[in-house]
């Protein structure tokens, strides 16, 4: 039987936010409806809103969720109903990279998570008055008060932890750790240093102040995030405002240059100075997506001391081992998200999407009533 439920549906691209039932599909085989609790609000959720990308309008968006199973479809094995899930990417589980460890490069990931807007075999998963919706948003479209979630975008996690205070680890945190816990790998009193002090960029942060890297410098253009960061753990920090960034980087590690490097802005010249900033044998991880088709120019004799550039979709995550132990960090304080979040009731998204837009919310998460 169909469930009805309430949705932020987006009828065009730049066109806000609206409430607006729904009707979700029967679950298939290997999907949940799953009763939102919390969702994060991202920027890629803000780009497919904006019509920069080719996705499906109108359309249900949403891919930081957090809620409780209702319903499982008959061939689901890894949740029940009342387990607590954290909502992240699908994958299709059968290609190389799925069997690899690396579903965030699984081979069919960009219809199933950010252009089709249908599950795999073409059919919507979302309705309104009979006309198929675009929904499948990353395995879950969880701006709604309800969704009906693809297998492998469920994690189940320890039911202690309050479920607003790790919606963002589906997409934003897992991100940032990735990036500095599965590529950059920090060595033993090494030089981690993150562009960009937003969601992404504070959590890289956080994750290297739990590595073993001994530098960790945050660079941004507001002076207020240079302070959480710093707050957060960072030994340094450089306004770009105010400063030349390879000056200050080599000012900072004796002339020597970054070990490793997240870029999470999205700007080509940025992205530019990061390379230049490298050490030899540093590597730069690409995090932040400029305009699909956006080329950078590079020196390429100054890449040959072993500098590597290495590009990243969502942490390189294996979310059903990676997500749990934040769940863990999370529980005992070690990554302390809530200093990232303002939370905001579901009707008041709008007003979510003003404050992160304008810099007043680092993560704005989404809180679902009874």
């Amino acid at each position: 039987m169909s469930l009805i439920t309430r949705a932020a549906v987006v009828e065009s691209g730049g066109a806000p936010f609206t409430l607006s039932e729904v009707v979700l599909d029967d679950p298939a085989p290997h999907e949940a409806v799953v009763r939102l609790v919390a969702a994060g609000l991202c920027h890629t959720d803000l780009s497919v809103a904006s019509g920069g990308l080719p996705f499906p309008l109108p359309g249900v968006l949403g891919h930081e969720g957090a809620g409780v199973v209702e319903a499982v479809g008959p061939a689901v094995t890894g949740v029940a109903p009342g387990d607590h899930v954290v909502l992240s990417f699908t994958s299709c589980g059968a290609c190389r990279e799925c069997h690899g460890g690396h579903p965030a490069y699984c081979a069919s990931w960009l219809p199933l998570n950010l252009l089709g807007g249908r599950r795999a075999d073409g059919t919507a998963t979302v309705s309104r008055d009979g006309v198929p919706l675009g929904g499948h948003f990353f395995g879950q479209s969880s701006f709604a008060e309800r969704a009906l979630v693809d297998e492998r975008s469920l994690v189940k996690v320890d039911p202690e932890v309050p479920l607003a205070s790790i919606a963002p680890l589906g997409c934003g945190v897992q991100t940032g750790v990735g990036a500095v816990w599965n590529v950059l790998k920090p060595s033993a009193g090494g030089t981690v240093v993150v562009l960009g002090a937003g969601a992404v960029g504070l959590s890289a942060v956080m994750a290297a102040v739990l590595s073993p890297a001994t530098t960790v410098v945050a660079v941004d253009r507001v002076a207020e995030r240079l302070d959480l960061a710093k707050e957060l753990g960072a030994t340094h920090t450089v306004n770009a405002a105010e400063a030349d960034l390879g000056a200050a980087v080599a000012e900072i590690t004796g002339g020597r240059g970054a070990d490793g490097i997240v870029e999470t802005t999205g700007s080509v010249a940025v992205l530019r100075q990061g390379v230049d900033a490298l050490a030899a044998r540093g590597t730069l991880v690409v995090v932040g997506a400029p305009p699909f088709g956006t080329e950078v120019a590079l020196d390429v004799n100054g890449l040959l001391s072993g500098k590597r550039i290495v590009g990243l979709t969502l942490g390189d995550s294996e979310t059903q081992t990676f997500i749990p132990a934040l769940v863990q960090l999370v529980k005992e304080g070690r990554l302390p998200l809530h200093r990232l979040v303002g939370t905001y009731p579901f009707q008041d998204i709008d007003r979510a999407v003003r404050d992160m837009t304008e810099g007043r919310t680092i993560k704005p998460v989404l809180t679902f009533g009874d």
